[in-house]
């Protein structure tokens, strides 16, 4: 059992939480019916503890040099007041985690890093911060995860739930938030910073406060919300919604063994960027041979045309020869039929395209689709 509790484990017992643990925390499973609560954050609004993510601050007048080194992505042009989803990558361009950075200054920034990977992120940005190359960058690396929780309310209601913790004059900031961004607003009578993303595929926000302040936010939230149907949400509806919304979690569809271009995330790398990064050199040449579009395997996404859902690891088949292997995949609650992403070889990855996967020696029929299997209507 692992040994690391949010500030909300109590709140969480008491609302009848089945917990499981993940990236070595206690976190709650569900509260009643995972169907339930996927449903809500779809068509009301769910409540997350997202408390077991990392924080890391990087501040100093490098932090958007130092940033532009350490990751894939160009930090230096984000705005103040904007983030940007990157990757944090090897030398030979495995992924060691996605994550979001916040530009909180013109030499501030938030990162913030999946659970299991939070200390991994962490150290290895406090190394690329001194590294030889330029002598080292003027830059301060602090994981401050350990004193912040996550609350993240998601779904259409979301924002009209919100609206009834901020002062009136606040609600602008709140409505005129754009997507991938953050305000500090105040919540509940705190000054608090709120960000605009998410990763359910609906609208949402979430909420960084200091552990000692969570439970009260928490319990204001269910008792103003549930008037809009807000409900507590677990990390198994939490799973359901991000791949529908067909999105990669770590340890799944990405890892240190594969790479950005092959998980379909060669936007996210800029190999335009005037100065070097950590993996620069094979992330170009895995872009120049190919890597995801011509040569080897590529995530895509796969529909059912059966009853039965693909799981994690299951073999994708093309006239009975294995072409490829399934990352996720479960019965989507929303759209009535099993859904999964796999990577499969190039030649067998176009849109249209029938293939089979082996459900513990029984095949069942797939199809090849675009990803995202759902994308809710603004």
């Amino acid at each position: 059992m692992s040994e690391n509790y949010t500030a909300l484990y109590e709140q969480h017992k008491k609302a009848g939480a089945s917990f499981t643990d993940f990236g070595g925390w206690q976190m709650p499973l569900k509260y009643s019916s995972e169907l339930a609560e996927h449903h809500a954050v779809r068509n009301a609004a769910g409540l997350f503890d997202l408390s077991h993510m990392g924080e890391v601050w990087v501040t100093g007048p490098d932090a958007a040099a130092f940033l532009d080194y350490a990751l894939a992505g160009k930090l230096s042009a984000v705005a103040v007041g904007k983030a940007k989803y990157s990757l944090i990558c090897q030398e030979d361009g495995g992924i060691i985690d996605d994550l979001i950075s916040y530009r909180r200054g013109e030499d501030k920034y938030l990162v913030v890093p999946n659970a299991g990977n939070a200390k991994v992120v962490a150290a290895a940005l406090a190394v690329r911060a001194g590294s030889a190359q330029e002598g080292g960058f003027d830059v301060t690396v602090e994981d401050v995860s350990a004193e912040i929780s996550l609350i993240a309310v998601q779904g259409p209601n979301a924002e009209a739930i919100l609206l009834t913790l901020v002062p009136a004059e606040q609600h602008v900031l709140v409505t005129e938030l754009k997507y991938y961004a953050a305000v500090e607003v105040q919540i509940n009578g705190q000054d608090l910073l709120l960000a605009r993303t998410g990763y359910t595929g609906e609208d949402g926000f979430e909420i960084y406060i200091s552990n000692e302040d969570a439970a009260g936010l928490w319990e204001a939230l269910l008792e103003t919300g549930a008037s809009h149907g807000l409900i507590p949400a677990g990390l198994a509806c939490r799973d359901s919604l991000r791949l529908e919304a067909g999105m990669p979690l770590y340890g799944n569809e990405l890892s240190r063994e594969g790479n950005p271009y092959a998980a379909g995330l060669g936007p996210v790398v800029s190999l335009a960027k005037e100065s070097d990064f950590v993996g620069k050199a094979a992330l170009s040449e895995l872009k120049a041979a190919g890597a995801g579009s011509t040569t080897g395997r590529k995530l895509v996404g796969l529909k059912g045309l059966g009853r039965r859902a693909a799981r994690s690891h299951y073999p994708v088949l093309k006239d009975g020869k294995v072409v490829g292997e399934v990352t996720s995949g479960q019965p989507s609650p929303t759209l009535g039929y099993p859904v999964a992403m796999a990577y499969v070889d190039i030649e067998h990855a176009a849109p249209g395209t029938a293939l089979d996967i082996d459900l513990r020696g029984k095949t069942e029929p797939f199809e090849v689709v675009a990803l995202p299997f759902y994308k809710r209507q603004k």
